[in-house]
């Protein structure tokens, strides 16, 4: 069993990189090379836009000299054993991008201010249990992924001051409720809430109106809001692994809904067969 687990988990953090890479990619400026190597880098210092520094065991006195890499914009840092930033991280102020997975950090960077600049920001396998206030102060920020930390998940309500996020994702981490805070982000497109131990949905989802995906999966649900049809713009929704006896006939009033998944939900096949006459156009997977 300890040997299945530990091959899941690798299978994840594998899988979960290779989208990192992907989004990884897209920062930076066009062209520009990547390093891999933090000794290389620093020697050159100026113009080094890109570091990917997966895998790699980081030598402390290297480690604490980061900052000096002024110009990076995208930076990547997994599986480290790194536990804490390096001193003056937050010089690192025209970062774009900032992701790290499987290392034991136990917090944000403390001052989140100069941080401006982010896009981009993803923590996956840490020791982190709280989003911080500060987070208001990344008002550039359009994409953040949480998650993996199999523990309680605190949310701030400065989430709500995040105007121009459109993607946001928290995955197996423990949520008290569908967080409120989100119906403040009216910019969203896309809302992965998985494994969050969600039990249900709160309304006004009439402040979604740009929210094309919706995701709750693998949580405790057990039942979908009539409100759900205001999210006028949704064309995916996916509520695999809850516990769903029925859908409310008022999301037949969703005409751009392009996928349904409900595998692993209780809902009868009747139900089903009404739901393939309310969507006709919409693709019902169970």
């Amino acid at each position: 069993m300890a040997n299945l687990k530990t091959k899941i988990l690798l299978l994840c953090l594998v899988s979960a990189n290779l989208l990192a890479q992907k989004e990884f990619e897209k920062y930076g400026p066009f062209g520009c090379l990547t390093y891999t190597d933090l000794k290389e880098a620093l020697k050159i210092e100026a113009k080094v836009y890109k570091l990917d520094l997966s895998y790699k065991k980081l030598e402390p006195k290297l480690y604490e000299k980061l900052y000096k890499l002024k110009d990076l914009q995208a930076l990547k840092l997994s599986t480290n054993e790194i536990t804490d930033y390096p001193k003056n991280f937050e010089e690192l102020s025209n970062l774009v991008y900032f992701a790290s997975y499987n290392n034991k950090l136990t917090q944000f960077p403390p001052n989140l201010k100069p941080f401006n600049n982010l896009y981009y920001l993803e923590f996956q396998h840490t020791k982190i249990d709280s989003i911080p206030a500060q987070i208001a102060f990344l008002n550039k920020l359009q994409s953040f992924k949480f998650g993996n930390t199999d523990d309680t998940l605190s949310l701030p309500n400065t989430l709500g001051y995040l105007k121009n996020l459109k993607d946001l994702s928290i995955e197996n981490c423990v949520l008290d409720s569908f967080p409120k805070q989100l119906f403040k982000l009216t910019g969203l497109n896309f809302l992965n809430l998985s494994n969050t131990n969600t039990h249900y949905l709160t309304k006004h989802f009439e402040r979604f109106q740009n929210l094309e995906v919706l995701i709750i999966e693998n949580n405790q649900l057990t039942q979908l809001p009539f409100d759900i049809y205001k999210a006028q713009k949704l064309r995916l929704i996916s509520l695999r692994g809850n516990k769903l006896t029925k859908i409310p006939d008022s999301i037949s009033q969703l005409e751009n809904l392009t996928l349904l998944d409900l595998r692993g939900n209780l809902i009868e096949k009747e139900e089903i067969d009404k739901l393939k006459i309310l969507l006709p156009g919409c693709e019902i997977r169970f």
